[in-house]
């Protein structure tokens, strides 16, 4: 087939150098392609958006091996490059076009790509590619019109990778889990400081992916990037996550929690990166420091590809051998190295708009020195996987949620008690104001219960020992830092659902200090410790309330989901 390179010139390439896709002819180039490379290129519909707008995934194979379980048996690394999770931020959906273009026209490539699967999402964010001006990145220097960042609902998709409220994230799960990758870029384009670097870094937190692929991540993977990229012409550093207000104090590594696209790979044992552009500097520039990135990622996996399936399978292993998983970290302030940083010099000056020091950086007077990197976490809570979650079938939402991630599930024979261990909630505290559509939680506090529980038929039994383990465990343990709990699914086990009238409850309250054990002695302690409530009625009697076991709710605080420690009759 004589096909020429300048038929298949993408909008980018045809542009001056700042124009970027649209979604249309996005998607129309990769239909093309696939029908004329149809035994290299497999392009379809993966699902839709919560706009009805279908969602397409690629696969790229040079021996036309496009079913995914069939790539995994047969041991083949499989690399996932996702695009346009935020529109605004386009250079990877142009790069993205380029790159299949070119693995099509280029023999050279094909061979170079040898036995990896490239699967890619061009569009993620279909409805806010759609959403197209030229207004809503306020600090970003080009292309001449974008997309928006929020999705039909106004949903900041990389933040809703656990609790998977839209439909995009939904049919984005499906993919992902479908063809399970061992490496993933998700592009982007960052905000922050000034400075001369144009491609910046976010890489799963090597310890929070742990393990022998937090291993090679951090001693093979990213030093081969760093160096690639420097050879690419496009000297690369961390993600700008300055300490204080500018990097000369020092940067730290991004702990990249279950909500983010790099933290919600790690959940699967996966190595993910997530390419951060400079947004002042020039769209040509993005756009072609986004390319290397995916190029020297790509390269690696294709060179490294077994070493790091091999790491992922040991450390799934580990996971349903018992080892313990970690829930929630914290930055480790005693070490750090030094990384090399081209920056710009910091001024602060008077403000021409109120009576404050403005902060602005003077290109004139660039710098490049080794500033400190803080790159270690430590974990601050972990557990060890039980047996399997008892799942009530009353939590159906929650079910759909496990079930869009892949998660498989079963349904209990018959009604069972089962030796269990719950989480009653002694302490959280609520968000005031909505994160993403939902009241996120903050600085829990839990004690554990265990003993026998009822088991009714048809609630649903999660099992472990399989390649969710540790999916299963961050998301369904409370402590999670990105848990379904603290994502305000199962809120309404924190209200007390019945109360009392005062009136009435006066004369009951007697009865209760002088009969109920135990009650008038922490009465007492309550009226020493708070002397100033004892004027306030309703602070005396809902003490009274709340600690009298008489009316007691037992599923009051009680977190439903059971870590089992026997399993329930089959």
């Amino acid at each position: 087939m004589d096909i020429h390179h300048d038929d298949w010139a993408t909008p980018f390439e045809r542009g001056n150098g700042n124009q970027t896709t649209t979604w249309r002819a996005c998607i129309d180039f990769h239909q093309r392609l696939a029908q004329a490379f149809d035994g290299w290129l497999r392009f379809e519909e993966a699902g839709r958006s919560d706009a009805g707008v279908p969602i397409h995934v690629g696969v790229f194979s040079t021996d036309g091996a496009f079913d995914p379980q069939a790539v995994k048996a047969a041991g083949r690394p499989v690399f996932f490059n996702n695009n346009g999770i935020h529109p605004g931020e386009p250079e990877g959906i142009d790069a993205c076009m380029a790159l299949l273009r070119d693995l099509c026209l280029d023999p050279a490539r094909r061979a170079a790509l040898g036995r990896t699967v490239l699967v890619y999402i061009p569009v993620y964010n279909v409805d806010g590619a759609l959403n197209r001006q030229d207004t809503s990145r306020v600090n970003q220097n080009g292309p001449e019109a974008f997309g928006f960042r929020g999705n039909a609902r106004h949903l900041d998709l990389n933040r809703d990778f656990i609790k998977a409220d839209s439909l995009n994230t939904r049919s984005f799960t499906q993919v992902f889990t479908r063809w399970d990758p061992d490496v993933m870029v998700d592009t982007h384009t960052s905000n922050g400081a000034d400075y001369q670097h144009v491609v910046t870094l976010i890489a799963t937190q090597p310890d929070k992916l742990g393990g022998r692929t937090g291993a090679h991540l951090r001693e093979a993977m990213l030093p081969a990037l760093y160096a690639g990229m420097a050879q690419r012409g496009f000297p690369m550093c961390p993600y700008v996550n300055t300490l204080k207000e500018i990097p000369d104090d020092g940067i730290a590594d991004f702990l990249d929690s279950p909500r983010f696209s790099t933290g919600y790979a790690a959940l699967h044992h996966t190595i993910g990166f997530m390419p951060e552009t400079h947004m002042l500097k020039a769209f040509e520039a993005r756009y072609h420091g986004t390319r290397a990135l995916v190029e020297a990622a790509l390269a690696h996996t294709v060179a490294h590809g077994d070493a790091i399936r091999a790491a992922r399978a040991a450390d799934r292993a580990a996971v349903a051998g018992g080892a313990p998983v970690a829930l929630d970290w914290q930055l480790d302030l005693q070490r750090s190295r030094p990384v090399r940083f081209s920056g710009f010099t910091a001024v602060h000056e008077p403000s021409r708009l109120g009576s404050y020091q403005r902060l602005r950086y003077d290109r004139k007077a660039p710098w490049e020195k080794d500033i400190a990197y803080f790159d270690r976490w430590q974990p601050t809570a972990s557990v060890r996987p039980p047996r399997a979650y008892l799942l009530p079938q009353a939590w159906h939402d929650v079910v759909l949620r496990l079930q869009a991630h892949g998660v498989s599930l079963q349904r209990v024979a018959r009604a069972d008690r089962v030796r269990a261990e719950a989480c009653r909630i002694v302490h959280f505290e609520k968000r005031r104001v909505p994160f993403e559509g939902r009241h996120l939680h903050d600085v829990l506090q839990v004690e554990t219960e265990a003993r026998l529980f009822d088991v009714a038929e048809g609630d649903w039994l999660v099992p472990l020992g399989g390649p969710h383990d540790r999916f299963l465990v961050e998301v369904l343990e409370p402590l999670g830092i990105d848990s379904l709990f603290r994502w305000a699914f199962f809120d309404s086990v924190l209200d007390r659902k019945e109360a009392f009238s005062d009136y009435v409850f006066e004369d009951e309250a007697e009865r209760l200090l002088a009969e109920e054990p135990g009650l008038r002695d922490r009465f007492e302690a309550w009226k020493v410790a708070h002397p100033g409530l004892l004027g306030d009625r309703d602070a005396v009697l809902g003490f009274i309330f709340f600690a009298a076991q008489r009316y007691a709710e037992p599923e009051w605080r009680l977190y439903p989901v059971l870590r089992l420690l026997e399993l329930p009759a089959a």
